[in-house]
């Protein structure tokens, strides 16, 4: 049966900046907050060339959540394809008209800016498969017919990302699809059945090198630093030796040996972590932890509020993006996942990125702006 939203009072511009999630935006503001502070130190107390660009692109993101949120989320719902679309016709071109930025074939310039359509892709993603699964019922959601075409919209893109070389993008954005494939009620036999499918696929790609060198490297490397610790390990020995010697509370603002020093690698990306757990100590790194734990909880209470099952989908698959980067990222730098290129959201430096959370957490609060719509299905009584 095709469905129909109910809108519900027609709101204006002040009611809805009222009712923004604003414990939420001061969460998301004191994450970027510490990686301006962050990216000050690794700069050695500049502003330039990072921590005042990352201030200026969060006020911009920030922005354009806002714009997101006082969008209704009813409308998003009926974009959400075009948008999916759009980011997949991106990922297909370029290789071809891609710009080439550290081996890697990942960029697209358009109008003197570059973007990533991978990090497009983990918006239309999530909206596509939210869009998709609130047009099912509940008996369809576990019907091997209808698994078909939510297997398709994530597996496309993943393998696109795959070759780019991409191979943290390509993994995040295929646990994200099946987090949402699983939330919508997907049954829990076919979940395990798909979960050693992706074992025994990962083992094929190992053991028939479809992996490339660097990347099964990277993943003995996880396995055992100490096999290559002045080549393939030596980054992430530096990167323990700096969290460890941070202690409980940390060597102080500006004072981290393996920062100043330059031990690290790519300091205002991928181990800017590493930093702030050697400036700011285990306190100050529990304490970062504990504003993401605190913005993913806000998150899920707003999945659990809204009415629109969109919507709730959709909040569902942002949170899901936001949480797989900070576990990546942590666990990457302190040697419980392989180094896979993958940034600590608002706190990395990076516009892209950063971009792409704040639209994702715009229709997390356009669900919460807009979340007393309902839907109803036609032949429903509405009384």
């Amino acid at each position: 049966m095709s469905s129909i939203i109910l809108p519900g009072r027609r709101r204006g511009v002040r009611d809805k900046l009222s009712r923004l999630h604003w414990p939420l935006i001061i969460l998301l503001t004191m994450i970027a907050g510490a990686g301006v502070v962050t990216l000050y130190s690794v700069a050695e107390g500049n502003w330039e060339p990072w921590a005042l660009k990352h201030g200026m692109r969060y006020v911009a993101a920030l922005g354009l959540m806002v714009g997101i949120a006082m969008v209704p989320i009813r409308y998003w719902m009926a974009l959400a394809y075009p948008i999916y679309f759009a980011a997949l016709i991106a990922l297909a071109l370029t290789p071809f008209i891609g710009e080439v930025n550290m081996g890697a074939r990942r960029w697209i310039e358009f109008g003197g800016l570059q973007f990533q359509p991978s990090e497009a892709m983990k918006i239309g993603l999530v909206l596509g498969l939210a869009r998709y699964y609130h047009g099912l019922r509940a008996e369809q959601v576990s019907h091997i017919l209808y698994l078909i075409p939510p297997v398709l919209m994530v597996g496309a893109p993943v393998g696109l990302i795959f070759i780019q070389p991409d191979l943290g993008t390509a993994l995040l954005l295929g646990a994200t699809g099946a987090i949402i494939i699983f939330v919508a009620g997907l049954s829990w036999r076919i979940g395990l059945a798909g979960v050693l499918g992706g074992v025994a696929a990962a083992y094929g790609a190992y053991r028939f090198d479809i992996l490339k060198e660097y990347q099964v490297n990277r993943i003995l490397t996880f396995l055992d630093p100490e096999r290559d610790p002045l080549g393939q390990g030596y980054h992430l020995l530096q990167s323990k030796i700096a969290l460890g010697s941070g202690g409980l509370d940390g060597k102080g603002f500006m004072e981290g040996t393996q920062s100043q020093l330059k031990f690290l690698p790519e300091m205002q990306t991928d181990f800017i972590f590493t930093i702030f757990g050697e400036e700011f100590g285990f306190v100050g790194a529990i304490g970062l932890l504990l504003v993401y734990l605190a913005i993913i909880f806000t998150g899920l209470s707003i999945a659990m509020s809204t009415k629109l099952h969109f919507a709730r989908l959709t909040t569902i698959g942002v949170v899901a993006t936001f949480t797989l980067y900070v576990l990546i990222n942590t666990g990457m730098v302190m040697g419980l996942a392989p180094v896979v290129g993958v940034p600590l959201p608002l706190v990395s430096y990076g516009g892209t990125v950063m971009l792409t959370i704040m639209a994702g957490f715009g229709f997390v609060m356009s669900a919460h702006v807009h979340r007393d719509q309902d839907m109803y299905r036609s032949g429903d009584s509405l009384g």
